[in-house]
């Protein structure tokens, strides 16, 4: 539908993270998907039925890599883990990890949860020991 206001802008969407220290997601009022990803329609149904909605702050490490050579924000933070979450509850986010150096401390099926933190983007903590 051409006009349509979307539920919430991205930039409420940082906002939560940086400022409420909350993760916030879109549920569709017509077949109930979650997704933490802005949009006018449900990618699932196209429904234009989307209410703001918390996220869990707890996930599952869906994929990951090193980084080694960070921009100027995360220069001191490298090697860093950057990190595909699948959010219990629903959604997907990508995110960061501090103080990994290895890829497999950030293997696909750890456990992690959302830190509030000073820095920019997303960051995420391990929840179990490592390998």
């Amino acid at each position: 539908m051409s006009g349509s206001v979307p539920p919430s802008s991205i930039a409420a969407f940082v906002a939560g993270y940086e400022n409420d220290r909350t993760l916030r997601g879109w549920r569709c009022g017509a077949c109930g998907a979650v997704t933490a990803t802005w949009g006018l329609a449900c990618s699932r149904c196209g429904a234009q039925r989307l209410e703001g909605t918390r996220l869990e702050p707890t996930g599952t490490i869906v994929a990951g890599t090193v980084v080694a050579v960070a921009s100027d924000e995360f220069v001191n933070d490298a090697p860093y883990g950057y990190v595909l979450v699948d959010v219990d509850g629903g959604g997907r986010l990508s995110g960061w990890v501090p103080g990994v150096r290895e890829a497999r401390e950030i293997r696909a099926g750890r456990r992690v949860r959302f830190r509030p933190s000073y820095k920019p983007g997303i960051q995420f903590e391990l929840l179990e020991p490592g390998p």
